[in-house]
């Protein structure tokens, strides 16, 4: 039987599961439970529970990014173990295959998603399960809670009946005699004995079956908790990467090929002999200065004369759009969705076109990238944000000539991650510097410069849509998305290996919108360009959303239809819940159709990530200034395990696409990107953030994704207010392109 990486290399397609050999592939070692990282002798129930008499530990497999997974999880595992949030400490899990995310992987499917049946829903699950032969303990995809819903409500219910077991033997009582509460178990005598009393006596008992409770029994999931995570962030002393101290650290700046290439010559003589400065560390395609401290260091390595290789992807922005051009006239990377007939057209109908572009944006994430590095021979530990630990644990190991066990990966708090710390390439730089000074840590920090034009970027794309009205409503919609493909580079860089057939993300965020337009074609197209890039939030449904969106609206005023009417009209039989957002933010926001002079509104709804998210903006003319004055949103993520947070990432999500609509673009020249800094890639300000309202609704079945839905939606909903407000159309973003806004 060939290995599974043989399998996957030949095997594993973008857009589908691939079943090898005529059997399920590697059926046997997918079911396998993966080894528990932790030891029982510390009190570890399973991999995610320790309970011993310091209290109870949920080690969560996820990052904590700002998104608040680690609450949520906490009180995943609360409502079945019987104990309050607080009860709860949250520790970051270490590498381990036990960790894998076994709902990334089931978005594969080459479906819709609205329309998937409860056998493609299975199906789906199965193919999660695939995380595991690959160690996908990933953060990303908006899949944190999806992944951990059902898992971690097991582990609660499991341990907490473990331990009625165990007070069920030490009482010489029957288990099911027993309640719980509060992190005690109770005897019906009224007999009370802590959880962390009965930690040492779990040996030979195994978890058994257990039934979890329904929604309607909750006491913890459904309402607003407190973040674990705010009281050490609002008091200075929560401990993100970039804060980390060890006894007897060094500090590190780099400066790393600008066209990400590799480098022909550099001079470090005179900053080696700067005051404070350790060493000029040649990285290869880069030079490190280790110092006495960070802002030592970074002004040294700035002073270096250095000699760059050119880059060997486009030189020029503008290179890379006719690339974009190109690929037009190439076969299709994918048809996704081909509803109807788009071909033909019925006489009488009123066609439009239009062509739509978007650039390269950057992460820019408010902690900037960092890691610290400590490397005694045989031995590596590292400090830092990671959205993938085993991945980051196996590059480590690579570059410092040891085995993957002797990586220690500590995964702090993190400012910001986007998808940008789902590399590792800034904990191996630190890793390389580190070998240079054997036996010291070392902290390596980037400069915001560095930060930005080292990013892995998100794609610019063009889509060219044609389409069709007739009787007040759509009656064709036909799309070509060009871009670069985010998953051929990513999984290589993760996995070692490019996954053969189409790239769904390319096309997603168009090709499934839950409108009943009779004829519906979308055709990927895979441009052949290839600066870093990377997933960034809500990835393909970032760009797709603006495009499809904004198409909509020129087809409602084409047909001389009120948007929000004309949208109703056609998800109401093609998909209820989506049908729901709409009613929920026209009642929201007071639509009518209808505005004063010098106010415009926009709408616009995107089906990303399993979650309809519906959205409403209004501009105002101030003084010959667009200026943003309300926002609405409503979306339906199925399940609403925490209302506080998911509002929070609602209306986050919403400010990154805002930020990324109307003013962040990357554009390079000479093979190097061109923003370094803030101002030069400016995120939206605090007085342009209109006053948001958020409607959750639950008539899904099923939870679905939500860290990422927000996103799409800002850039469409703001266009359409513009044109209502302005009569003139933003096909290109950012849109200070073409209009000034309010700061």
């Amino acid at each position: 039987m060939a290995s599974i990486g043989k399998i996957a290399r030949r095997s594993f397609l973008f857009g589908s599961l691939a079943i090898v050999g005529g059997a399920a592939f590697g059926a046997w070692y997918v079911t396998k439970p993966a080894p528990n990282p932790l030891d029982p002798k510390d009190g570890a129930l399973n991999p995610f529970v320790m309970i011993n008499a310091d209290g109870i530990t949920l080690i969560a497999p996820h990052a904590e990014m700002g998104q608040g997974t680690h609450t949520t999880w906490a009180a995943l595992l609360a409502e079945e173990l019987d104990v309050t949030l607080d009860q709860v400490r949250v520790i970051h899990g270490p590498p381990a295959q036990a960790y894998y995310n076994s709902a990334l992987m089931s978005e594969g499917l080459p479906n819709k998603g609205y329309d998937a049946s409860g056998f493609q829903h299975s199906l789906a699950e199965a193919m999660g399960h695939l995380g595991k032969v690959f160690s996908m303990q990933v953060t990303g995809g908006s899949t944190a809670m999806k992944d951990g819903f059902e898992r971690m409500r097991v582990a609660g219910a499991g341990a907490r009946e473990m331990l009625k077991e165990a007070a069920a033997r030490r009482l010489g009582v029957d288990r099911a005699s027993l309640s719980t509460k509060g992190g005690m178990v109770i005897a019906p005598d009224g007999t009370e004995i802590a959880y962390t009393d009965l930690a040492g006596e779990l040996d030979g008992i195994k978890p058994p079956k257990v039934t979890l409770r329904p929604q309607s029994e909750w006491t913890v999931l459904g309402k607003p908790q407190p973040r674990i995570d705010i009281p050490g962030k609002s008091t200075g002393t929560a401990q993100f990467g970039i804060d980390t101290r060890l006894p007897g650290m060094k500090y590190a700046a780099v400066r790393m090929a600008p066209t990400r290439a590799g480098m022909k010559s550099f001079d470090g003589f005179e900053a080696g002999r700067m005051p404070g400065v350790e060493k000029v560390v040649d990285l290869g395609n880069g030079v490190a200065v280790i110092a006495n401290n960070t802002w030592l260091a970074m002004q040294a390595v700035n002073a270096i004369p250095v000699e760059w290789d050119d880059a060997a992807y486009p030189a020029t922005t503008e290179a890379a759009f006719a690339a974009l051009e190109t690929a037009f006239d190439t076969e299709p990377d994918s048809t996704m969705r081909e509803d109807g007939n788009s071909d033909e057209i019925p006489s009488g109908a009123t066609m439009l076109e239009a062509e739509y572009r978007v650039p390269f944006l950057a992460h820019a994430t408010m902690e900037p990238l960092n890691a610290t590095a400590w490397f005694e021979g045989e031995k590596l530990r590292l400090w830092c944000g990671n959205q993938g630990p085993v991945f980051l644990q196996k590059a480590c190991a690579d570059e410092a000539g040891v085995d993957e066990a002797d990586v220690e990966v500590n995964v702090t708090l993190m400012g910001g991650g986007f998808g940008r710390r789902g590399e590792f390439d800034y904990a191996v730089i630190a890793t390389r510097v580190a070998k240079a000074l054997p036996g010291t840590p070392v902290n390596v920090t980037w400069s915001r410069e560095e930060d930005m034009t080292h990013d892995f970027y998100r794609p610019p794309a063009i889509a060219r849509i044609k389409g069709a009205v007739q009787d007040g409503l759509p009656i064709a919609f036909d799309a070509k998305v060009s871009s670069p493909s985010i998953a051929a580079q990513a999984l290589k860089r993760w996995m070692g290996f490019a996954p053969s057939g189409p790239d769904k993300s390319i096309v997603d965020g168009i090709f499934n919108q839950p409108y009943g337009i009779p004829n519906y074609r979308v055709h990927g197209h895979l441009a052949d360009i290839a600066p870093p890039l990377g997933f960034w939030r809500s990835v393909g449904a970032s760009y797709n959303g603006f495009f499809h969106e904004s198409f909509m609206d020129e087809l409602a005023h084409a047909a001389g239809a009120d948007p929000m009417e004309m949208r109703l009209k056609l998800t109401r039989d093609e998909w209820l819940p989506g049908f729901f957002c709409l009613e929920a933010v026209r009642d929201m926001s007071g639509w009518t159709g209808k505005t004063p002079e010098g106010v415009g509104r926009g709408l616009a709804m995107v089906y990303s990530f399993g979650t309809p998210v519906a959205m409403v903006i209004e501009v105002k003319d101030q003084d010959g200034l667009i200026r943003l004055t309300n926002a609405w949103i409503a979306a339906d993520p199925g399940i609403a395990l925490d209302p506080g947070i998911i509002e929070a990432q609602l209306t986050g999500g919403m400010a990154y696409g805002l930020s990324a609509a109307i003013g962040e673009e990357i554009t390079f020249d000479g093979g190097v990107a061109q923003q370094q800094n803030f101002p030069d890639y400016e995120p939206l300000r605090m007085s342009q953030m209109p006053p948001v309202q958020v409607q959750i609704l639950e008539n899904q079945e099923r939870l679905n994704g939500i860290g990422e839905p927000g996103t799409p939606p800002a850039a469409p909903a703001l266009a359409n207010a513009i044109f209502d407000l302005t009569g003139k159309r933003a096909r290109e973003l950012p849109l200070n392109k073409t209009f000034d806004f309010y700061v």
